[in-house]
């Protein structure tokens, strides 16, 4: 009898069973045993009326006692179950998880033997029996590569306590290795199993069944995406091995493009060893115009200025042109009565038809009458296998002095002309659900930029000045940004999100800092209104939706700044920006209205300083 459970086990899991599955048939239920509940009703057969139940027995406390013998006492122990329990069927299942807990832990004949009830008491005769170990558990037919990359090692399976989940475990990665490599139709199971006393030997072997090559990629629905792009950008070749790992990366991929909707899974079609894989999809208003405006108060308002400032962005996004999904963007924001800036932007995926992307940027800030800034930016990017993308970009950034009492200048300028060339690696992570109203994810990114800084003597300042500053020196730029969303009881949504970025170089000067502030980095200030050298920015934002696309929200970000320039007055700050908002969806658009309050070490929190932002997004 001993051996003969063994064999079943074995052969179960030979059969490619879960453990779960065995295990529920390990307990036996004692016939003996006072009913849980009263039984259903029955119809009566004259007239279909249904019978009175009878009452039902109320629930009441019971003992378990176990009765073990003495040498599987000290086993036992360790095992922690209740012995008081609120009624008879809490007792039948704590004893249930007793013995399961026993038979993952290499007691693969441990059982309840005998099960008696004696008023409000459970006695359970319970039997540990031995403790079972691999003698040996070696490679039948499996590649070395195979086994390794599925989490076999030998010495895991030599002489070890044989635990069924491990043994499952290992069952489910090789056959999750073999269906991301063309055989999604292989099982698995053990040969040529030996069992000497304890002790059990055997061989794993796979039999892969018909190997599966892709065949094409098939669109369901009406858009104007071509075939061609996504199968280059979703990386699904034509007689590339079936891997089951890439139709669920590109499920993913596709949702988190902006203008297309994934409106089902991902269907699967076998047939003559090819798979062909379709995608029900259809068409986003992703094409997208904004137009907001913000009325800022001018704290110092000069001859002839007003004491409110209008400020203003317009942006304009055009995606997926010519269903290649190919974008341009084009921004310009006015951020005060002198200061405006300007970024475009393009994007090339599946560049020369490989799963590259190609990546174009151009900033160009004016700064009052103090300096003018272009950076240009091209970066290549690469989709990993799984949520992850990463780019090798090469930077250029130049800054030009337009200040015309340079000449009167009788110690160096706070601004400089300068040159950056930098190479860096960018990283990013994107478990988002939806691009414009996430619900919950995780988006992460990180990048790293080394490169020269070149100063130019401008001729407006006199050279004297430069004496003792380095003209060449090495510049080192860092950011990080992470994103997570949870959501919070009946359409409520938490945003966390932290980001930072520093610079490192022996002389910094202004117009070299980054620069925050404002709607889209520290909310309750003007934009742009701090220069720092380094800085973290932490917010905490619960939206509630009411709609799909229509939630109110409240939010707090609270930053910390450095700026390290000689003789700064405030090398540090931390500024705090708090207010609401709503957003919703109207005939012209997305309208958004932000009220905010800032506070940092020049002023305190007041109503006469909020900052209201509000505007249209319009997408066609």
């Amino acid at each position: 009898m001993y051996a003969r459970v063994l064999v079943f086990w074995l052969l179960l899991l030979a059969l490619g069973s879960g453990a779960a599955a065995w295990a529920q048939q390990t307990a036996p239920l004692n016939p003996a045993a006072p009913p849980l509940q009263a039984a259903p009703p029955a119809l009566l057969p004259d007239s279909g009326r249904r019978a009175t139940p009878a009452p039902l027995r109320p629930a009441r406390p019971v003992v378990l006692q176990l009765a073990v013998e003495a040498a599987d006492r000290p086993v036992v122990r360790p095992y922690r179950y209740r012995s008081a329990l609120p009624d008879s069927l809490a007792a039948l299942r704590e004893v249930r998880t007793l013995v399961l807990a026993l038979q993952a832990n290499s007691y693969l004949t441990a059982s309840a033997d005998e099960l008696r009830w004696h008023h409000d008491t459970l006695r359970v005769q319970l039997y540990v029996g031995e403790k079972f170990r691999w003698a040996r558990l070696r490679n039948g037919n499996l590649g070395d590569g195979l086994l390794t990359r599925a989490g076999y090692r030998e010495k895991l399976f030599y002489e070890q306590p044989l635990r069924p989940q491990e043994w499952a475990k290992l069952q489910e990665n090789v056959l999750h290795e073999a269906e991301n490599q063309g055989y999604p139709f292989a099982t698995i199971g053990l040969d040529s199993v030996a069992l000497r006393g304890a002790d059990v030997e055997g061989r794993v072997v796979l039999r892969r069944g018909p190997a599966i090559v892709f065949d094409s990629l098939q669109i369901v629905g009406k858009n104007k995406t071509r075939a061609r792009f996504l199968t280059k950008y979703l990386q699904i070749e034509p007689n590339q091995p079936f891997s089951q790992q890439r139709i669920q990366e590109a499920a993913r991929r596709l949702r988190q493009l902006s203008y297309l909707r994934l409106k089902a899974e991902p269907e699967v079609r076998f047939a003559r060893g090819r798979a062909r894989v379709f995608f029900l999809l259809e068409d986003r208003t992703a094409n997208q115009f904004d137009a907001i405006v913000g009325v800022l108060p001018n704290p110092n308002p000069g001859i002839g200025q007003k004491r409110i400032q209008v400020t203003g962005d317009v942006t304009i996004n055009l995606r997926n042109i010519g269903g290649g999904g190919k974008g341009v963007g084009v921004q310009w924001r006015k951020l005060d009565a002198s200061s405006q800036l300007l970024d475009a932007q393009y994007v090339h995926p599946a560049f020369f038809g490989t799963p590259l992307e190609l990546n174009g940027s151009f900033n160009l800030l004016k700064q009052n009458d103090l300096f003018l800034t272009a950076r240009p930016r091209l970066q290549l990017v690469y989709p990993m296998a799984q949520a992850g993308r990463l780019a090798f970009f090469v930077e250029w950034r130049s800054s030009r002095l337009i200040d015309t009492t340079l000449k009167r200048a009788t110690v160096l300028p706070e601004n400089i002309d300068s040159r950056f060339t930098s190479y860096g690696l960018d990283y990013s992570w994107n478990t988002l659900d939806d691009p414009y109203f996430p619900r919950r994810g995780l988006l992460a990114s990180g990048q790293a930029s080394i490169g020269t800084k070149r100063i130019s003597k401008n001729p407006d300042v006199n050279e004297a000045l430069y004496a003792g500053l380095a003209l060449r020196s090495t510049q080192v730029s860092l950011g990080l940004r992470v994103e997570r969303y949870f959501r919070v009881g009946q359409g409520g949504v938490l945003l966390t999100r932290l980001r930072g970025e520093a610079l490192v170089n022996q002389r910094l000067f202004l117009n070299d800092l980054f620069r925050l502030g404002g709607l889209a980095t520290l909310r309750g200030f003007n934009e742009l209104n701090y220069y720092a050298s380094q800085y973290a920015v932490g917010t905490a934002e619960f939206r509630q939706f009411t709609g799909p696309d229509a939630y109110v929200f409240l939010f707090v970000d609270q930053a910390y700044l450095r700026r390290d320039l000689p003789a700064t007055r405030l090398p540090h700050d931390t500024p705090t920006g708090l207010g609401a908002g709503l957003s919703f969806r109207t005939g012209a658009g997305q309208f958004q209205f932000v009220y905010a309050l800032g506070r940092d070490r020049q002023q305190r929190f007041a109503l006469n300083s909020g900052k209201i932002h509000f505007g249209i997004t319009s997408r066609f």
